[in-house]
């Protein structure tokens, strides 16, 4: 028998002085009530209660056994209440990993407005590029910005970026503006070496649904995307990159963008966690909270509107 089961009766007939009525307030058999206690008894090897046909005491064993078992069932309701408060109040660490630029412009500032309705959420966020482990490396969730490929895990859109291509106003001064894909031919083009393929940007023509791969090449490739977002600012060539990173220097005019009825394929924002049931309460208001943030249009892509119908950036 469960001993967990027999301890609560032992405890419960202590109280009453009474197997019938502690059977009573437990729903059980007075005959299934004693039995639980005999199991205690006979496991512990020792006489916890003093019967008679008209009384029921508890022996001096008894007294120190029910006062310990009280306590472990104190222990035992506080720990439940502890855990399920995890679960249904906002509280504790929340572990978070997302690619550096956009944890570092976008979620950061999202985690500081999240902590001013939870502030019981202790966020750490990890900045790091590639795939990571959720699970082995503790992570209570991560935004991906590219396509899922685990498919263990839970995912949820949160929203998503375009991808355009750009340049400094400086870099056109002394070259033409491409019309077409193929123009691109004609210009330095800033290699993304983390994207394969690297070196081929594909677009979509939003009149015809015509698909055009261009083969691109200039005078520098970097792994990291910032990098390729800076030096096009100052100038020195074309990059494809989506709008949350260049959407702000598109709006103050720092960037240019070009073949705007030419679409790359857009990408997708998730939210990955590794488990459906019993999600947490700090993950369920995360993720909620960024949903709202983000979903549908998020504000980086307001960069194509009118000064006048930009939406300020949270």
């Amino acid at each position: 028998m469960d001993k967990l089961t027999s301890m609560i009766v032992f405890t419960k007939v202590a109280k009453a002085g009474s197997f019938a009525a502690a059977a009573k307030e437990l729903d059980l058999s007075r005959a299934m009530a004693t039995k639980h206690v005999m199991q205690l008894e006979n496991s512990l090897g020792i006489r916890l209660l003093n019967r008679t046909t008209r009384n029921l005491s508890l022996t001096e064993v008894g007294v120190v056994y029910l006062e310990r078992c009280l306590q472990i069932l104190d222990d035992i309701e506080e720990t439940e209440l502890a855990v399920t408060r995890l679960q249904t109040e906002p509280r504790g660490t929340l572990k978070v990993n997302a690619a550096p630029f956009f944890g570092a412009y976008h979620l950061a500032p999202a985690i500081a407005a999240y902590n001013q309705v939870y502030p019981d959420v202790n966020v750490e966020l990890v900045l790091q590029s590639g795939y990571v482990d959720l699970i082995e490396e503790g992570f209570d969730l991560a935004i991906h910005l590219d396509d899922l490929h685990d498919s263990s895990l839970i995912a949820r859109k949160l929203g998503g970026s375009q991808r355009v291509v750009c340049g400094a106003p400086s870099y056109f001064k002394n070259r033409s503006v491409p019309e077409t894909p193929n123009d691109l031919k004609l210009h330095n083009c800033l290699v993304n070496s983390s994207m394969p393929p690297r070196d081929q940007w594909q677009f979509l023509e939003s009149e015809t649904g015509k698909t055009t791969v261009v083969k691109v090449a200039g005078t520098m490739e970097a792994n990291v995307a910032d990098a390729l977002r800076i030096a096009a600012i100052s100038g020195l060539g074309l990059v494809l990159l989506p709008t949350y990173m260049v959407g702000q220097d598109l709006r103050k005019g720092r960037l240019q963008a070009v073949l705007t009825n030419f679409i790359p394929s857009p990408l997708e924002i998730h939210a990955v966690y590794p488990h459906r049931k019993h999600l947490s309460a700090k993950v369920r208001t995360f993720v909620d909270f960024l949903h709202e943030r983000f979903h549908p249009t998020p504000y980086w892509e307001d960069w194509a509107l009118e000064p006048g119908a930009m939406r300020e950036e949270p």
